[in-house]
């Protein structure tokens, strides 16, 4: 898989752009904003790391 990042200052060319991808995604094109791309790389950092359940969490809240 390749990544291209486009960098654009103006919202109306955000529109266009933004439209234009999105006739691609039933060709496999994934778009994904770029806050969303820091956030799924944070998550996947986080894969290999123990976690518990969310009422063994509340149970030693403190």
């Amino acid at each position: 898989m390749q990544t291209i990042t486009i960098n654009i200052n103006n919202d109306q060319l955000i529109d266009k752009v933004t439209s234009f991808l999105n006739h691609l995604k039933k060709d496999g094109l994934e778009v994904v904003s770029r806050e969303d791309w820091d956030d799924l790389k944070l998550l996947k950092s986080t894969r290999e790391e123990d976690s518990i359940s969310f009422d063994e969490y509340m149970e030693n809240e403190n």
